[in-house]
């Protein structure tokens, strides 16, 4: 499987020269605690509801100081063509919580932890969705033995 088949897509992005209180209003209207600081398609920074937190508001800036001011540069990445073990691998490897998904040099997406769960839940839901709903199919009470003629 392919990230760009479990990301999130398209992201929530802004522009480097976004104020903090417009990056904050955009997190709240979009129920999100990252967004990405994108210009032309290219990738600048990412910047988390605790950087605004910390590094904005903590670090005594105005809420109309710019997202550059606060935001990640050094951003590990994903391409969206890649297996998405490798993207397990880089999670586990990176302590991140978020990938932005490139293809070829632009942002296409975003990959979370989120977006992990609902995938592994997805599988298991379709491996154990036969197995539950033959369980549910059973008449109720206690399992007859085989052979047994049935009850009347």
């Amino acid at each position: 499987m392919k990230v760009s088949e479990v990301m999130t897509a398209p992201p929530v992005c802004v522009a480097p020269n976004a104020t903090l209180a417009e990056v904050a209003l955009q997190m709240a209207e979009t129920a999100v605690g990252s967004v990405l600081v994108v210009e032309d398609g290219a990738l600048h920074g990412i910047v988390t509801d605790r950087d605004l937190a910390v590094r904005g508001m903590g670090g005594g800036l105005d809420a109309r100081a710019r997202v550059d001011a606060v935001m990640s540069t050094r951003v590990v990445t994903v391409e969206a063509v890649e297996d998405l073990g490798a993207a397990y691998r880089t999670f586990r490897r990176t302590g991140v919580r978020r990938l932005p998904v490139l293809d070829a040099g632009r942002v296409v997406g975003v990959l979370t932890i989120d977006d992990l769960f609902l995938d592994l839940f997805r599988r298991f839901a379709d491996l154990l969705g036969p197995v539950a709903w033959s369980v549910l199919q059973e008449p109720p009470g206690p399992p007859q033995e085989a052979g047994a003629p049935d009850a009347p």
